[in-house]
């Protein structure tokens, strides 16, 4: 029993299971456009058993396909997998068990999300093999993670609507602009390895401005779901300060040092997601 706690402490370190909070906001924001308030706390919960579980699935199994890859990486060399901490067999059963989670909660929502969750599921597993098919994989990440909005607006309401894939989309830029930094750091692995990364494909400088020119589609496509949704100050101030925040991002960063690339990822991000939420969600329920 130590042993099977033990695992699944160091699964979780993996999957670096609290960066949920990257998305959770976003889903969350879908969740308060649908209802025009709060949710019930039943559906909310259920919401978010939805993301970690599928968030979950989609990081360990990530590791486990890339686990020779990882090997070979200095910079991931020493992850769980490669390092001999954990077995492949533990890992895919912790895939199976958060896809299992994953399926009940979407079950517990309504018919439309159980009958779509199979389908979320498959992108965000997909996404573990897209380095080895295109350069454009980052969007492919950004998919994964912006579909939560919509997925969250399914679950309140059983239905979509088009406004809320807006959203959809300003995650997606979102994501797979902060992904195509993040991998300048494997720009030399992945060009030995044969992976595709927009790095890879045309360097780290190139890599740099289309990452900021996402991240400026992103900030225009928020504009755009505040119009869509008639939202006011808050909502707008919101997204002045996401604009700070990722011009933040990009100043601590640059194509020839990227030794603060954990803290504009990590540490920016999470803020990122939260503080739109929270402006957002203040936004809709002082309107009410």
């Amino acid at each position: 029993m130590s042993s099977l706690w033990k695992s699944t402490a160091v699964t979780l370190e993996m999957i670096k299971w609290e960066h949920s909070i990257f998305a959770l906001p976003f889903a969350l924001t879908g969740a308060v456009l649908a209802a025009g308030a709060w949710p019930s706390l039943r559906v909310l919960g259920w919401i978010i058993v939805c993301m970690v579980a599928a968030r979950s699935a989609a990081m360990a199994f990530n590791r486990l396909v890339d686990a020779k890859l990882d090997s070979a990486n200095p910079r991931t060399a020493m992850r769980a997998l490669p390092a001999g901490a954990l077995t492949n067999r533990f890992v895919a059963g912790f895939v199976l068990l958060s896809a299992a989670v994953f399926l009940l909660g979407a079950a517990m929502l309504n018919r439309l999300t159980l009958f779509l969750a199979p389908i979320a599921l498959a992108v965000v597993l997909a996404y573990s093999y897209m380095k080895r098919v295109t350069r454009w994989s980052h969007l492919v990440l950004g998919l994964a993670l912006g579909i939560a909005p919509s997925a969250a607006w399914i679950a309140v309401r059983g239905s979509l609507e088009p406004r809320i894939v807006v959203l959809t989309l300003a995650v997606l830029l979102w994501v797979g602009g902060f992904d195509v930094l993040y991998a300048c750091q494997d720009f030399e692995h992945d060009r030995s390895a044969g992976l595709n990364s927009i790095p890879q494909a045309f360097g780290r400088e190139a890599a740099f401005w289309i990452a900021r020119l996402m991240h400026l589609a992103m900030l225009a496509t928020l504009c755009w779901l505040v119009a869509l949704f008639g939202l006011g100050k808050l909502a707008a101030l919101g997204i002045a300060v996401v604009a700070l925040l990722l011009l933040y991002e990009h100043l601590i960063v640059s194509p020839n040092d990227l030794r603060r690339m954990n803290a504009a990822f990590f540490t920016l991000n999470g803020v990122i997601s939260v503080v739109f939420f929270g402006f957002v969600t203040a936004d809709v329920l002082l309107r009410r």
